[in-house]
């Protein structure tokens, strides 16, 4: 095999933007699954606990429509995250039709360590960036992903 071949994509494709995102994406999922299992999360209940610290109490509904996330797979987590102790549901104040979720101590504790190991991956993906760069990237994708 030419040393070419070995060198990775060739530049036709290095040169599309969807393929540079998804590689970089894939970087940063397995930083983040990596950081999260260390605190014995999966990516998907360190997102939901962070909308429920920065909404609770939410009605669950309103909370899957948030982080986008669907219904049934959105009572898997929260299942997950009741059974461990780190999030409730009650009946929402406003409608008590509806179940609110919260986030217990143990949550809120365990949320705390989360941010900082998801911060450290965070670090890690965006290292080759200078600060400035990581700002104008970060508010970069945001714009793109909020195009959607």
């Amino acid at each position: 095999m030419s040393e070419a071949l070995s060198d990775g994509p060739p530049p036709a494709i290095r040169a599309l933007p969807s393929w540079l995102l998804s590689r970089a994406a894939a970087r940063g999922r397995t930083l983040m699954a990596d950081a999260l299992a260390a605190e014995g999360l999966k990516v998907w209940h360190h997102v939901v606990l962070l909308a429920v610290r920065d909404l609770a109490p939410v009605a669950q509904a309103d909370l899957g429509r948030r982080v986008r996330l669907d219904a049934k797979d959105l009572v898997g987590v929260l299942d997950d995250l009741q059974s461990a102790g780190l999030a409730v549901r009650a009946p929402d104040p406003r409608d008590r039709r509806k179940n609110a979720v919260s986030l217990t101590a143990e949550g809120a504790r365990l949320l705390v360590r989360c941010e900082r190991a998801a911060g450290a991956a965070n670090d890690a993906l965006l290292g080759p960036l200078t600060p400035a760069e990581r700002e104008r990237f970060t508010g970069m994708l945001a714009r793109i992903a909020d195009a959607s």
